[in-house]
């Protein structure tokens, strides 16, 4: 038996009058290979945000892994910091370290949030600024490390996590960042650093050449998701099947790593629209034919479409997924024998706030072996209508392995 994720990073939404018709990218999308698998097919909803958390794709995709938050989640940057290559130590605290883009009025809490991921900078001129940073503001307690895009790493040795709100960037796009900065006074020199760093980046080269590009510079760090070392137990030994993960994210691959998965490179994998997905989907064959019982198969652009509020873009991603992942994936799984497939999201990103919520999300579960009297189609309607509901979101890995 091979195990299929299809994990579509928040596409689920919710209905606006004013978007796309009234209709959520799910409903607009045109996808008659997830359609056609509803109709044989386990659909429902699954709350993957357990109570008290919060719904990043951090704890929204452990849950879906099979693994209790409330027991091994220590905080989102120490997963991606695992992927970067860095070695917690017990009393470190990791933090996420995104390079974004505000505006330029004098007095720092007076910007504006312009663009959290500073116009998709590449992963060579991020590396660039991150090591000018590193160089001006690094010393024995605090470390960066150059990431994917971006998304960087920030390492405080002997440090705390209980820093007050630590703001995701993305939730507060076009707005000022005044409020939005921790007044805990165990976050200042923290804040004290990310103001540091607008000076040090605004005529910095790399950004001084974007901006005679036409493009967004990447003016300033933006700290959060606070954590430290985690223990996750090895997915091979929690449910007996050998598994590997695919995303371009630094967050999924550190999952896969701290969970004893295989996690192969993709070349070309942005994370956003224009990744490679056909690539993505010949490393899931392949990692299926080298032996992989469950492949982790992670697409990030429904996501970065919903925080951008890219409406159209987002409806894109949904069929492209379609059309590539779904359609060749099942066509190859057949030939290799009976094969149980799963599709969700993680947690909603709905256009209209441009941010995570945590309303439980549909899942369609298909097996190959039987036939199902599911809906006609699959979205967040036709999986409320199941009456089908997992409360406790690990419990999904379960049923797609049939683990009592």
């Amino acid at each position: 038996m091979k195990y299929l994720v299809i994990l579509c990073d928040g596409m689920a939404d919710t209905a606006n009058p004013k978007i796309l018709d009234g209709k959520t990218p799910m409903q607009a999308a045109k996808k008659p290979q997830m359609d056609f698998l509803a109709k044989n097919s386990v659909v429902g909803l699954c709350k993957t945000v357990a109570d008290g958390m919060k719904p990043g794709s951090d704890v929204a995709n452990l849950s879906v892994m099979g693994y209790n938050t409330a027991e091994c989640y220590t905080g989102r940057s120490p997963l991606e910091a695992a992927s970067i290559g860095i070695n917690l130590t017990e009393t470190d605290v990791a933090l996420r370290c995104n390079l974004v883009t505000l505006s330029d009025e004098e007095d720092y809490n007076n910007k504006t949030m312009v663009d959290y991921c500073a116009g998709d900078i590449s992963s060579a001129e991020a590396a660039e600024l991150i090591k000018t940073i590193e160089k001006e503001l690094g010393n024995q307690i605090y470390s960066f490390y150059a990431g994917v895009s971006y998304r960087h790493c920030l390492v405080v040795k002997n440090g705390t996590v209980e820093l007050g709100n630590m703001t995701p960037p993305h939730d507060i796009s076009g707005r000022v960042i005044g409020s939005y900065l921790s007044t805990n006074e165990n976050a200042r020199s923290l804040i004290d650093l990310m103001k540091k760093s607008y000076n040090i980046l605004k005529d910095h080269p790399v950004n001084l050449e974007r901006i005679k590009r036409g493009e967004k510079p990447a003016n300033s760090i933006w700290l959060w998701g606070e954590g430290k070392k985690p223990a996750l137990q090895n997915f091979n030994e929690k449910f007996g099947v050998k598994a590997s993960v695919i995303s371009a994210v630094d967050l999924l691959k550190g999952i896969g790593i701290l969970s004893g998965m295989q996690v192969p490179h993709v070349p070309g994998a942005t994370g956003y629209i224009d990744t490679n997905f056909s690539g993505k989907v010949e490393t899931a064959k392949q990692e299926f034919l080298n032996g992989a019982d469950l492949v982790y198969l992670h697409f990030e652009a429904p996501d970065e479409c919903g925080h951008r509020g890219e409406a159209e873009n987002k409806v894109r991603a949904i069929e492209i997924i379609d059309s590539t992942a779904v359609k060749e994936l099942c066509e190859f799984l057949s030939t290799l024998g009976d094969y149980r497939l799963l599709i969700m999201p993680d947690h909603p990103t709905p256009l209209e706030t441009q941010t995570h919520s945590a309303e439980p999300v549909p899942f369609l579960l298909y097996d190959s072996r039987t036939q199902q009297n599911g809906p006609c189609c699959f979205n967040e309607q036709t999986a409320k209508d199941s009456k089908i509901f997992v409360e406790h979101g690990p419990n999904i890995m379960k049923m797609l392995l049939e683990v009592k």
